[in-house]
């Protein structure tokens, strides 16, 4: 039977794969709480044949299929959604404060696809074992985490490779592969300035925490200014500052929610402690009466894809769906957990050696790329909405084909590879 064989059910499939995408796109969930993501995704497992365990990490899923000896791997998708309310105008829109603006909704319908594909009759041949996982709480760089702390790979079993894939603003049909760091790492800090409140009459009499929580907003600029490496990829974001309730009161005290990033750990690591230094020296130029509370809330790894892996699935997708429909993706500033699942999670799980592949799938229409302003790829990426954004929407029809396709194609190749232990 021939790989191509795979597909001749994915016709049929596409129907209820797109319903079920729909209505994932229709009642997204936040971090934490995907109780019905997860239950919808595990039911679908289930009905493929795979054994399924729920309540992994919080509402961690894992769907395992079983066919004698041979390699393990792992296909990750995300459950959560976004706290952003959906501006897209579409009729299976969302209508709460919560959508899915990074398509977690498609890697979610995509990975199902991939599971029904390879579990049903017209599947190749293939030995191994299967896991399909449903990530919770992506958004917030907790599940993963949360996920192998809580036994993963012992439950499910401990994978020789994990492959995911990302929606990006490509053409759908395009998938992209990187061979260095795929996404940055960060590190997100809660600080709270404190000061001595009083009357806007007689600032003297007060140590305004607005003041230097102001000054704390520029000077961090200096960062990546002045102490990165111009060839570095840093970025440090304040994203949120909260202070006071009157206009005629000096607060007492200042909040900031700052997000540091950088595509190497050297930098990263380098970019977070003057993070620190420049929020406790501000806060001494200002003679806070109290020591600031800086606190470390989440961290994620640098995203660093096996080369070989990635060779061999950017080979078979080159193979499947051309040269000009396989791009190279540069390192971006975008970040996520999905490195916890190799090496850069050891402590956690225990595992050494798990090989990640990870690529950037296209998610918009023929008819929308059209008609984006710009001259070129980059114009018209500037133009088009980007994840996070609340008009971001994948074209279902073209870009769930595509990444069912990619995800099965990558799927077979590790499944078909020999591991560094030598098996098959």
């Amino acid at each position: 039977m021939t790989v191509t064989s795979a597909y001749a059910g994915l016709p049929a499939l596409l129907r209820p794969l797109t319903a079920f995408y729909l209505d994932l796109h229709s009642h997204p969930e936040l971090s934490g709480e995907e109780a019905r993501t997860a239950e919808r995704f595990a039911g679908r497992l289930e009905s493929d044949g795979y054994e399924t365990i729920r309540g992994i990490g919080g509402h961690g899923v894992a769907g395992v299929l079983r066919r004698g000896t041979g390699p393990t791997v792992m296909l990750r998708a995300e459950l959560d959604a976004l706290p952003v309310r959906e501006t897209t105008g579409l009729p299976y829109a969302s209508e709460g404060p919560v959508a899915h603006a990074c398509g977690h909704d498609l890697h979610l319908a995509a990975a199902a696809g991939t599971a029904s594909l390879l579990a049903g009759p017209d599947a190749p041949h293939w030995e191994g074992t299967l896991i399909v996982v449903g990530q919770p709480a992506e958004e917030t760089l907790e599940g993963a985490r949360a996920m192998l702390a809580d036994g993963l790979y012992e439950r499910a079993g401990r994978p020789d490779t994990v492959l995911a894939q990302h929606a990006a603003p490509l053409p759908a049909g395009m998938v992209a592969h990187g061979y260095g760091p795929m996404t940055a790492g960060s590190v997100t800090f809660r600080v709270v300035v404190h000061g001595r409140g009083g009357h806007a009459g007689a600032p003297h009499l007060t140590v305004d925490p607005v003041v230097t929580a102001a000054h704390l907003v520029t000077r961090l600029q200096t960062v990546v200014a002045r102490e990165a490496a111009p060839s570095e990829q840093v970025a440090v974001t304040v994203g949120s500052f909260r202070a006071g309730e009157r206009a005629n009161i000096v607060p007492d005290r200042a909040e900031l929610g700052i997000t540091v990033r950088a595509a190497g750990e050297a930098a990263l690591a380098r970019a977070a402690t003057a993070v620190e230094r420049i929020v406790r020296a501000e806060c001494a130029a200002s003679d806070c009466p109290r020591e600031p509370e800086i606190v470390r809330e989440r961290s994620s790894p640098v995203t660093h894809p096996d080369p070989a892996t990635t060779a061999a699935v950017r080979d078979a997708h080159t193979a499947r769906f051309g040269t000009r429909r396989v791009a190279m993706w540069p390192p971006s500033l975008a970040t996520e957990d999905f490195g916890l699942f190799g090496d850069a999670g050891l402590e956690v799980h225990g595992a050494p050696g798990v090989r990640l592949a990870y690529w950037m799938l296209g998610s918009i229409g023929p008819a929308a790329w059209a008609a984006a302003p710009g001259e070129g790829a980059a114009g018209k990426l500037a133009a088009l909405p980007a994840n996070h954004a609340p008009d971001f929407a994948p074209d279902v029809r073209t870009a769930l084909p595509a990444g069912v396709t990619a995800l099965t194609e990558a799927a077979l190749t590790c499944l078909a590879r020999r591991d560094r232990a030598g098996r098959d």
